[in-house]
């Protein structure tokens, strides 16, 4: 097995993920009430925890503009909370609000609720097998990360 083989193989796991994501996109009104990518980042910034504008915008490749724009929708709903940094004022650090916990929280509940129904009708064995690999899959790219940090 060469690497070109692994790049193959995710390559392919890509698309194919990409294809069932489609199928789980939800209208903003079947779920949280907004839309997709403000819901992807909100969730991204409760899990991932207190982080600066420039950080959040390359991780999601949007400019930092744009991602104002939609910060200032978040923040005006309570949802989000904006910090000046105060030792080095061209930072802003964005957190989630106990509000904003929620609402991504519920974004995770419909996001798990629409996998579950996804692969619901997957035999026992198709289960334990793919199971299997997507915990030695995670197991690797931990490793793989942890090199690279």
């Amino acid at each position: 097995m060469s690497c070109k083989e692994i790049v193959r193989l995710l390559e392919s796991n890509i698309w194919t993920i990409d294809k069932l994501a489609d199928k789980l996109r939800l209208k903003p009104a079947e779920s949280t009430g907004y839309p997709r990518q403000q819901m992807a980042i909100l969730v991204r910034l409760h899990q991932g925890g207190r982080a600066r504008l420039k950080d959040i915008a390359r991780r999601e490749h949007v400019s930092a503009p744009n991602l104002c724009s939609v910060f200032r929708k978040l923040e005006r709903d309570g949802l989000v909370l904006r910090v000046i940094d105060e030792d080095d004022r061209r930072n802003t650090w964005y957190s989630v609000t106990p509000a904003g916990a929620q609402c991504a929280i519920q974004a995770m509940n419909i996001f798990r609720a629409g996998v579950e129904q996804m692969f619901a009708n997957l035999s026992e064995t198709d289960m334990l097998r793919m199971t299997d690999s997507l915990r030695t899959i995670n197991e690797v790219l931990k490793n793989v990360e942890l090199d690279n940090a």
